[in-house]
């Protein structure tokens, strides 16, 4: 440690705590992990969301190091909120949460700009590991999880299937996918979003065309398989 001229110590100053955004829909689980979080010197959490649209609000307001997403939430999921922050914020760390060990979320969740991958059953061992790694611009994933993945990955190459990740849709059209697998009416969803109802149908219609599929029925499987709603 340094010492001043009159032999007296000098401390070094004390890096500022990790400023975290807390998102998820339900508050029990936001105070459980907040108490995980807070109770790490290193750690602050400094915004709370309960959707991703309000994630994306306190990012803008608060602008925090790190963002701690739930992947399924009302209004914007996780994963549509990590692509929108990875855009407006681009310094931002992210780490999704999720009930669901799923590969298809894990690689979406790469490709939405996200660090780390957390399961909620495994976030009192694992959250704080998956912050720090994050913040030294680390990839994180559950112990025991990484073999299972390449194995399916490996498979999926063999059956010669699209590795990309990538979204066939536009955002707009995801936006409306989700309200509509939701239970929402091209009338509540042409007044939560702005826009006209013929507007909604034809965005509904070139998302069934884009992906093969007859009705909402359809439409909901695949939301469900793609994280944008829960099961």
């Amino acid at each position: 440690m340094p010492s001043r001229r009159d032999g007296r110590e000098v401390r070094a100053p004390e890096a500022a705590p990790i400023r975290v955004l807390l998102a998820d829909d339900h508050a029990l689980v936001r105070r459980g992990l907040r108490l995980i979080l807070d109770a790490e010197p290193d750690l602050s959490v400094v915004a709370e969301a309960g959707d991703g649209a309000q994630a994306l609000e306190q990012a803008r307001l608060h602008r925090p190091d790190l963002a701690v997403l739930d992947i399924a939430m009302p209004r914007m999921t996780g994963l549509q909120a990590a692509r929108e922050l990875s855009r407006a914020l681009p310094g931002l760390r992210m780490i999704v949460l999720t009930m669901y060990d799923n590969e298809q979320f894990f690689f979406e969740a790469l490709g939405s700009g996200a660090g780390g991958y957390v399961l909620k059953s495994l976030a009192d061992r694992d959250l704080i590991e998956a912050c720090r790694a994050a913040m030294r611009d680390e990839p994180f994933l559950y112990p025991g999880a990484t073999g299972a993945l390449i194995r399916n990955y490996l498979d999926r190459a063999r059956r010669g299937e699209d590795l990309s990740g990538g979204s066939p849709l536009t955002p707009r059209e995801e936006e409306i996918l989700k309200l509509v697998a939701e239970g929402h009416s091209s009338k509540d969803i042409a007044a939560l979003l702005v826009i006209s109802v013929k507007t909604v149908e034809r965005h509904r219609a070139n998302t069934l065309h884009k992906l093969g599929l007859k009705d909402r029925l359809e439409l909901t499987r695949y939301a469900i398989r793609a994280g944008l709603v829960e099961p």
